[in-house]
């Protein structure tokens, strides 16, 4: 099936660093999002990358911004953890029409396979009109195995990872049918929701 076949689909990527947006350091989180996504999704993508330091205010102005300019779904990365400048779930939910809790319950269960202190992220995910909006971990590595889960030595998933639901999500709200490739992530939808011929 052609790339033709797929619906475009425009996504909004979000680093929230002040060292990485002031220039200190190289940001790592957009390129990792863009890389993932590109590998993941048939969909051709259009991307709305923004890069902002860790102020509350900013944040959520940049979220509104890229949900009125058409992104059915925004991913952030940083600005989750319990430091005084972390301030990226405030920002969030202080924009949220809904939230959706089990994003951040699932996120925490991977992280929690690497490392203990998986229980200090505080990440959410929020529905804001007919966009979705999910705050990833900071770590290049970490943004791949919260999308992706984890699979065993045959490829068999032993923890689901958060994308599986992001294309079923951004159908319920109206958005573009978004389709992934089975070998990085096999979204799940009920068979009622599946386009004919797929």
């Amino acid at each position: 099936m052609s790339e033709s076949h797929f619906d475009p689909v425009k996504i909004g990527i979000v680093s929230i660093s002040d060292r990485a947006s002031t220039g200190v350091y190289e940001d790592k989180g957009l390129p990792a999002l863009q890389e993932w996504l590109t590998k993941a999704l048939h969909n051709p993508i259009s991307f709305e990358p923004r890069l902002i330091p860790d102020e509350k205010d900013r944040i959520s102005a940049t979220l509104i911004d890229l949900v009125d300019a058409g992104c059915s779904l925004v991913l952030t990365t940083g600005g989750t953890g319990p430091a005084l400048r972390d301030v990226t779930p405030e920002a969030t939910l202080a924009v949220a029409d809904k939230e959706m809790p089990g994003f951040g319950e699932q996120m925490r269960q991977i992280s929690l396979k690497f490392v203990p202190t998986a229980i200090l992220s505080r990440q959410v995910a929020v529905i804001r009109g007919q966009s979705l909006i999910i705050n990833l971990p900071g770590q290049p590595k970490s943004i791949a195995e919260t999308l992706e889960g984890l699979k065993d030595a045959d490829g068999q998933a032993v923890v689901h990872g958060i994308f599986a639901a992001v294309p079923y999500c951004v159908d319920l709200i109206g958005g573009p049918y978004m389709e992934t490739k089975e070998e990085v992530c096999k979204a799940f939808r009920p068979k009622s929701a599946l386009r004919p011929g797929r």
